[in-house]
């Protein structure tokens, strides 16, 4: 079993503590997660409506967004504007998988992890903020963010 645990942490899969919720196992390359968890297909549409949902995505507490005219937008992360210009979906990816693997002292939330979390509600705990579908579907929006 050690081996077995050993090779999906190493491939960076993680795996839930909750019998039966496992994540789908991802390779981290540099600073990039390169290919789509669960080879899924995000869609733009999707993805801008996730962003902008105060309750699943909850991107615009932090950022700014794209759209200067929707409220109550954020200035402790990075813009989004032009995001796809500076960096690429497997970047991208991997900021919304989890950040902390770039930057340990990161206040951006983990969207798909599941261990060593603190202060998650007890309805939360052993599930990731969103599925492999929605960060793809993040991913989409966020990469074709090209201008300024």
């Amino acid at each position: 079993m050690r081996l077995h645990l050993a090779t999906v942490l190493l491939l960076g899969g993680l795996v839930s503590s909750r019998p039966g919720v496992a994540l789908e196992p991802y390779v981290v390359v540099e600073d990039a997660i390169p290919k789509a968890l669960g080879a899924r297909v995000g869609e733009v549409a999707r993805g801008q409506d996730i962003l902008r949902d105060r309750e699943r995505g909850n991107c615009l507490i932090c950022h700014q967004g794209a759209d200067s005219a929707e409220p109550f937008q954020g200035a402790i992360g990075p813009p989004l504007v032009g995001i796809g210009a500076r960096l690429d979906a497997g970047q991208i990816r991997l900021r919304l998988v989890d950040s902390s693997r770039l930057n340990p002292e990161t206040v951006m939330p983990p969207y798909y992890r599941t261990e060593g979390l603190r202060d998650v509600a007890p309805a939360y705990r052993g599930k990731p903020a969103l599925s492999e579908q929605e960060i793809e579907d993040v991913v989409a929006y966020l990469a074709s963010l090209k201008t300024f």
